[in-house]
């Protein structure tokens, strides 16, 4: 097949692809939460079903103490190259529902972009990745090996056992990861660095037992009041991160302007930007610190008490080139050492998750800039992504030989885990398409 019949191959597969799409949004896979285990099983369950009425002689779903995920292999014709295809199926929570302007798990078309949960992280990659083989009937021209995952969400905790024990059936030449950004609608990119992830639990404790804050408050510090200050600690003045020991790393020469910035991050009329630097150096090779969430007495239920305790969840944010078990070891001390008066700190390690830096250089790189030049029509970007994909070190890791890249399905405008997550429908039918391209131009 020639490019122009790959493309028109690729057309006419794009619909069915998108019902499928829609089909897997119906599913809740929410692998954080334990009420929707079956819900994450029944999504891997049509992954397979998918791929078997695609004509995959070899489908299975494997699981190494997490959630399920899918192996799927097309073999390889002779003396032809073996491409592994990486999405994963299961999703974020929704948050409010009543805040999506439709159902979160009704795939709703709007101007262009369909919406609902999963469809551009990443079910839409699932999606693109059988629109790709179809253009083929299912017979691609290279072996083809399908790893739809089933806990990215969460930090893919049984992923590197996964990968170990599945070594052989994994082991490819080259591995596409459909889980990333584009630049921007109509313009792709490749992914060439990734920051890490690193999360903990600090709680603070200032007494035995509540108080009474009209009989102690102004000798007795309460324990949110205390846990407020050591927060504030993680960032100077500026909203730099303030953690000694992290690293950082160079940034793309990438100018994003500001107006487009605002405008994709909804920041507020008056609010300032943090940090220092030029913004893609902050977005993606800089460190960053967040406090996701702070338990303590609600609002509701507050009375003129002095709390004993209170505990926050903070996330960091690893700079490409650092190591995410030592930056989280660096976020550690800070806490255990800043707390103000005397304040007893405990802190909890959560998961972590390796940076990753991607070349982008050689024949199958060259090929797959071409694929995507040939179906978006304008030159792909070469950027860093601020979000982690801890699976790039891995596979890197235990294949060193193989061809990582890091594409997308999604653009800033995807709101990717947040409300009304969405997806460009002509940038889908690009993606797909530009697949499509890299599997024929990898058997030549």
């Amino acid at each position: 097949m020639d490019t122009a019949q790959i493309k028109d191959a690729v057309a006419r597969a794009v619909p069915s692809s998108l019902e499928d799409l829609k089909a897997l949004v119906a599913i809740d896979s929410v692998s954080s939460l334990a009420t929707h285990e079956e819900r994450v099983r029944e999504s891997a369950q049509e992954v397979v079903r998918l791929l078997r009425e695609l004509g995959c002689p070899d489908v299975r779903i494997v699981e190494e103490g997490g959630k399920p995920a899918v192996i799927a292999h097309f073999p390889a014709p002779q003396g032809r190259p073996t491409v592994c295809l990486y999405a994963h199926h299961d999703v974020q929570p929704t948050g409010d529902p009543d805040l999506w302007t439709s159902k979160p798990f009704e795939a709703t078309e709007r101007d262009g972009r369909l919406y609902g949960r999963g469809t551009a992280d990443d079910k839409g990659g699932i999606a693109a990745h059988l629109a790709a083989l179809r253009a083929f009937d299912g017979k691609p021209p290279v072996g083809v090996t399908l790893f739809i995952e089933g806990e990215e969400e969460i930090g893919s905790p049984s992923l590197r056992t996964l990968i170990e024990r599945h070594a052989d059936a994994l082991r490819s030449d080259v591995f596409v990861i459909l889980d990333s950004g584009n630049w921007e609608v109509g313009t792709p990119a490749v992914t060439t660095s990734l920051r890490g992830l690193a999360d903990c639990i600090v709680e603070v404790r200032t007494l035995d037992h509540a108080l009474h804050s009209g009989l102690f408050g102004g000798v007795v510090p309460d324990a949110l009041t205390t846990l407020c200050r050591l927060l504030a600690t993680l960032h100077d003045e500026k909203g730099n991160v303030a953690v000694a020991g992290l690293r950082r790393g160079e940034a793309a020469d990438l100018d994003y302007p500001e107006e487009r910035l605002r405008a994709e991050s909804g920041l507020l009329d008056g609010v300032q930007w943090i940090g220092d630097g030029r913004a893609v150096e902050r977005l993606w090779v800089k460190p960053s610190v967040s406090v996701l969430a702070i338990d303590s007495t609600p609002v509701a239920d507050a009375s003129n008490t002095l709390a004993p305790s209170a505990r926050a969840k903070v996330s960091l944010r690893v700079a490409p080139g650092d190591d995410a078990d030592s930056a989280l070891a660096a976020l550690r001390t800070h806490l255990q050492t800043h707390a103000s008066w005397g304040a007893q700190v405990t802190v909890t390690d959560g998961e972590t998750g390796q940076p990753g830096i991607i070349p982008f250089e050689g024949p199958v790189c060259e090929k797959a800039a071409e694929a995507l030049r040939e179906a978006f029509g304008v030159e792909p970007v070469q950027m860093g992504m601020g979000g982690s994909i801890p699976m790039v070190a891995d596979f890197q890791e235990t294949f060193p030989g193989a061809v990582v890249l890091v594409t997308a399905v999604g653009d800033p405008d995807s709101r990717a885990h947040g409300i009304d997550e969405s997806l460009d429908l002509g940038d889908f039918a690009k993606a797909a398409t530009a697949e499509a391209l890299l599997l024929a131009k990898l058997a030549e």
